[in-house]
């Protein structure tokens, strides 16, 4: 039988660290409920201390998960962190306090400013700290991939000692090459007391791109647990992707005595939510879950693979979830098959919110001969985008061409109901449009980002827009609109990120 990989999601801590791709609480808890179905081992649910709305998250999901996984919650090696999440973790059934402390020469050095000795005597007293709360406790030991190898061994050794049930080794800047860090891995293993009564964790980046492989690196050497996100996100490069971890470790399971108790069939869906909420954009040939993954364009290669498919497919779609759907959607489809469609999609819609989704579905259907699963994947996102927003659009209509000068006119209607139209000019038609939403819902703001993409193919395909605008403060938002007209899913996705603004900001004032 091949060893057990403990499958660590941090999407939600690591991963949302990436510029733009933060998550409000019932955004994480989405994607919490989606890793449950995809039965991951360990949820990284956040950094309590960083923010009250840190702390809810942490507090919800430690709730939701119940016995299914563990919910871990970071901390630096600061007494008030591990307080705080240990209060985070109140009501967990399986909690974990995940704390650390920089190891290499150059965060003791330049960011911490501490001799190695007060490394140490920091590494124990977290360690020792943190399990008065809790007896699941796993340490990190940063920036472990540029770490003296001899130094390293000290540290692990004093935790492991200490009381650490997990000891997390990261290659925090993505700096290694896979078989030196296998090695390092391998130098712990035989040279730590006790080391095989803990869990050898592996975190890595993906600057070199070269994550996946740094982390398989460590499973062969005796790593037993992988930290990972669903699509890479992560900061900078983004972390190892749990999708391409495990399913390598599932195509190579006797060369790495190894196997992982993940449901790979929820692979596709897991990692369009994720590029949903966050507005991060999974490139079409990304492994595993790009659109391209499965896709043939190459004479000889469909050739080959009607005759017999893993001529050029070493995985089957279908054991990520990318089995195309049976059902044609048209305008003359009812309520009933609709529903059935969203259903197998992870939707459940009942009710008010089903004879919505269905109004606007018939909308769609009226202007395409056929309504595909990326379709539908958008107009439960707009109306979800729409449900809470404080500014919704009612209409938007505008002029522009040669010579006239760029016009646009919108209106808008606030959560009290009331419908405001405002007119404005720009340098072109979205310049007008966004200035004109700007009259009314005011707010300062600077566009840094703007991309349409076509949600599904065909001519008449829904147009989907990406933005982020910085806030004042330098924080950034995420927007994103879809529609058969460009004009119109660039207002929606205008309206998308200024609402997630002004309700940051309204959560923080209430903080």
């Amino acid at each position: 039988m091949t060893r057990k990989i403990d499958i660590f999601d941090t999407t939600l801590r690591d991963g949302e660290q990436s510029p733009g791709a933060s998550m409000n609480t019932e955004e994480k808890l989405v994607v919490a409920r989606q890793l449950l179905r995809l039965n991951v081992d360990v949820i990284e649910a956040g950094f309590p201390i960083s923010s009250p709305g840190d702390f809810e998250s942490v507090r919800r999901i430690a709730e939701l998960a119940g016995e299914q996984a563990v919910v871990c919650a970071l901390t630096r090696a600061v007494e008030k962190d591990i307080d705080a999440a240990a209060d985070a973790l109140k009501y967990a059934k399986r909690p974990r306090i995940h704390t650390g402390i920089g190891v290499s020469p150059s965060h003791m050095r330049d960011k911490l400013r501490i001799t190695e000795d007060e490394c140490v005597e920091r590494a124990i007293k977290c360690v020792k700290y943190a399990r008065n709360y809790v007896e699941d406790v796993q340490f990190y030991a940063e920036d472990a991939g540029r770490s003296d190898y001899d130094f390293l061994v000290r540290v692990i050794q004093a935790v492991v000692d200490a009381g650490a049930t997990v000891v997390n080794i990261p290659d925090t800047t993505g700096y290694s090459l896979p078989e030196e860090f296998g090695s390092r891995i391998k130098y712990l293993v035989d040279n730590v007391n006790g080391i095989d009564r803990v869990t050898i964790s592996v975190h890595c980046h993906n600057d070199l791109g070269m994550a996946t492989a740094l982390s398989l690196a460590g499973v062969k050497n005796g790593a037993r647990q992988v930290e990972c996100t669903i699509n890479g996100l992560g900061e900078r490069a983004g972390n190892t992707a749990m999708e391409e971890v495990v399913m390598s470790i599932k195509m190579h399971q006797d060369e790495l005595d190894a196997h992982t108790d993940i449901n790979t069939r929820e692979f596709i869906k897991a990692s369009r939510l994720v590029s949903s909420i966050t507005g991060m954009n999974v490139q079409a040939n990304k492994s595993i879950v790009g659109a391209n993954a499965f896709a043939h364009s190459s004479g000889i290669h469909q050739d080959g693979v009607l005759k017999k498919r893993d001529t050029y497919e070493i995985i089957d779609p279908a054991e990520v979830g990318a089995g195309q759907s049976q059902i044609v959607l048209t305008a003359r489809s009812g309520h009933a098959a609709l529903k059935h469609r969203l259903e197998e999609l992870g939707y459940e819609l009942n009710g008010d919110a089903l004879d919505q989704v269905y109004e606007s579905f018939l909308n769609l259907a009226d202007r395409k001969k056929e309504v595909f699963d990326e379709d539908l994947e958008s107009l439960i996102n707009e109306h979800d985008r729409e449900e809470h927003a404080l500014f919704t659009l009612e209409s938007v209509q505008i002029s522009c061409g040669f010579p006239l000068k760029p016009t646009a006119t919108v209106t808008l209607k606030n959560q009290a109901d009331q419908v405001v139209t405002a007119c404005d000019f720009g340098t072109g038609p979205i310049d007008a449009v966004y200035k004109a939403v700007n009259k009314i819902v005011q707010v300062d703001n600077e566009l840094s980002e703007f991309s349409v993409q076509s949600v599904t193919r065909g001519i008449d395909a829904l147009g989907e827009v990406t933005i982020r605008v910085t806030a004042p403060d330098g924080e950034i938002y995420t927007g994103r609109g879809a529609d058969g007209d460009i004009i119109v899913s660039s207002t929606k996705a205008y309206l998308n990120a200024l609402n997630r603004l002004l309700i940051d900001k309204q959560e923080r004032r209430r903080a």
